[in-house]
């Protein structure tokens, strides 16, 4: 169920195919999907645990560290989760090493091969102790590697994100910036018009987001005042 396939255990009858055909597909990904929400969430709480560890000494208050761990929750569970990988191929190394008994460059060919779920077969857990160690270790290693490069993605868009943010904020305002922005073409920009060319802008919303916004300001505003009350 986590795709490595060491290839000495198959299945050789043809109930046994049609099983593995269906839970290769259904198995693998509710097991996938209910694994890397276990490890998102613990990744976050130790990104907390983390965040609380680096402050402690620092004159915080409550809110401010809640800020940090707010603003900068997907750096936090990064290192997290790529201090945990780190963890877990250094067990894996160990233990082939010095229980399996492989030669150092085999044991850390091994543990590559199989975190990634290649799985050639040539080299695995192939001791009693071994599989039992195997059991836990290939479960929480795969889902690990998969969650780093999640979070690498999302560290690398967010920062995308952040620099796109600065830049809008930073850039001189032009003719054409106040001409686009003015929506009700009134020749003058209020605030709720400048933020909505800005949040447009920063890519936070697009053009069919207040599309859909402003038919249901539209349906709610049935005298067609212009305003919502509560009458």
């Amino acid at each position: 169920m986590t795709t490595v396939g060491y290839g000495d255990l198959v299945p050789h009858s043809s109930l046994a195919k049609i099983l593995v055909c269906i839970y290769a597909f259904v198995g693998a990904a509710l097991v996938g999907l209910i694994l890397s929400n276990a490890a998102d969430y613990i990744a976050e709480k130790q990104g907390i645990l983390l965040v609380k560890a680096l402050h402690m000494n620092d004159k915080f208050n409550t809110a401010e560290v809640l800020m940090d761990i707010d603003t900068n929750k997907v750096k936090y569970k990064f290192l997290t989760i790529v201090a945990l990988l780190l963890v877990l191929i250094i067990a894996g190394i160990g233990f082939l090493f010095l229980v399996e008994g492989m030669e150092f460059l085999d044991a850390v060919y091994c543990v590559c091969a199989t975190i990634t779920t290649l799985g050639y077969g040539d080299k695995s857990f192939s001791s009693q102790e071994g599989r039992v160690f195997a059991i836990l270790w290939i479960l929480t290693g795969t889902v690990c590697l998969a969650q780093f490069f999640l979070y690498l993605a999302e560290l690398y868009t967010e920062r995308r994100q952040r620099a796109l943010v600065k830049w809008v904020l930073n850039r001189n305002l032009t003719a054409g910036d106040l001409e686009a922005a003015d929506l009700d073409h009134d020749e003058m920009v209020s605030a709720a018009e400048f933020i909505l060319y800005k949040l447009k802008e920063m890519r936070k919303i697009c053009q069919e987001d207040i599309v859909m916004l402003m038919e249901k300001f539209k349906a709610l505003d049935v005298d067609h005042a212009g305003t919502l009350t509560l009458s």
